[in-house]
């Protein structure tokens, strides 16, 4: 099925929920039990399906880049690379006799004999970092550095502006200033890891052991980052959007106005938006828990008109007061008193930090009581708010 085919679905499904909203409103009552359950399933159908779209569309994306995959690696990597995806299935299974000679030394040439290392080609490389993309916003959206041959990213932050400049005579100079000052940002990419343990049996015999690895390993290396850039604390990980930290992104550019302890109110989302300078919203999002969408998808404006639109075009996603609107289960859903929920910001302030050494090592003998083998995973990077006046989090009001 098409994608506009599900839009049109899915808008079906969005209708009948507003329906159910605007027949208690009208009757100036709260929704019955019933009404909240048949909203709650028509809602939760219409989000199965925007992930559906969301599938099939990065899918496509996919695959027509995927097209043109090979023109930015040598011909000598590509045909490694060829190599490579026949050898890696017998090397997971230790199969060694299986491998021709050309296709042990394409392999050997990355293998640490001592440690048993293996650093797989850069096609592979890329097509892991497209996973990890599909599976995490915030690397997709933020400004990302690769480092080569440095520790860390550092960049120049102005602390404080200038004051303003002064009306004065034609010899005169204005007064001095010294409230100018400048501070430094600075990202340590931080090792990530994780270890996986495969039947030597489901390796032997499943054709597609490389794709399934590879796309566990992805979705664990993405999830923990999400979670991180989100939520983390920047010790040892990122400093996340909804961290409030002088560091990245302070209590000043949180709003509360309008919400009450536990819900969102019309009102501070108008507060939200306008607390953003207008020069960041041709390239502004909103971010929510699913939980959050649902109940920004109730609000309405003074005109009695929804604040959230559902998105009924091909490649656009939903909209907020004009501005995009993306989901994230990562993204906080605890609503309670004076907890974040929501976040609107450019997210090219953010900034990640990698070292893009994806490296795996090999545990042939630790489980072979179990008939399996490790897997483990390892890369490092870092990531941070680079510029608070990017963002806006959206703020539960305090009891």
């Amino acid at each position: 099925m098409n994608t506009r085919r599900l839009r049109e679905q899915r808008a079906q499904l969005i209708a009948q929920c507003r329906q159910i909203l605007d027949r208690a409103e009208s009757e100036g009552r709260s929704l019955t039990a019933e009404e909240q359950r048949q909203y709650d399933s028509l809602f939760g159908e219409a989000d199965s399906l925007a992930q559906r779209i969301d599938r099939q569309e990065r899918l496509h994306d996919l695959e027509n880049d995927g097209s043109n995959g090979n023109e930015s690696i040598s011909p000598d990597e590509a045909r490694r690379y060829a190599v490579f995806q026949r050898a890696f299935p017998l090397w997971l299974t230790g199969d060694v006799l299986g491998l021709t000679d050309r296709e042990r030394r394409a392999l050997q040439q990355d293998l640490d004999v001592s440690g048993g290392y293996l650093v797989p080609p850069q096609q592979f490389i890329q097509n892991l970092i497209a996973a990890v993309d599909d599976l995490a916003y915030i690397r997709q959206w933020a400004t990302v550095f690769t480092l080569n041959g440095a520790d860390s990213l550092g960049a120049p932050v102005l602390e404080n502006d200038p004051a303003d400049a002064d009306w004065t005579t034609e010899l005169a100079t204005g007064s001095e200033d010294s409230t100018m000052d400048f501070g430094k940002r600075e990202l340590h990419p931080h090792p990530l890891a994780k270890r996986i343990k495969i039947s030597r049996t489901l390796a032997r015999n499943v054709p597609n052991a490389t794709d399934m690895v590879r796309d566990r390993l992805a979705y664990k290396f993405g999830v923990t980052f999400e979670k991180a850039c989100l939520t983390g604390n920047g010790s040892g990980q990122p400093l996340g959007l909804f961290t409030a930290s002088d560091d990245g992104i302070s209590t000043g550019r949180d709003v509360s106005t309008d919400n009450t302890t536990t819900a969102i109110s019309a009102d501070n989302l108008v507060e939200v938006k306008y607390t953003l300078k207008p020069q960041y919203w041709p390239t502004a999002r909103w971010l929510f828990h699913r939980d959050g969408v649902k109940q920004v998808a109730k609000l309405k404006d003074g005109e009695g008109q929804y604040l959230w639109r559902e998105s009924v075009r091909s490649g656009e996603p939903d909209r907020l007061l004009g501005l995009p609107v993306f989901m994230s289960e990562f993204a906080p859903n605890t609503f309670t008193a004076s907890q974040y929920v929501g976040i609107l910001g450019d997210f090219s302030q953010y900034w990640i930090a990698d070292v893009m050494t994806l490296e795996f090592q090999l545990l042939q003998e630790l489980y072979a009581e179990t008939n399996q083998i490790g897997l483990i995973g390892r890369m490092e990077s870092d990531g941070m708010p680079a510029q608070e006046e990017g963002f806006v989090r959206v703020q539960l009001a305090s009891s």
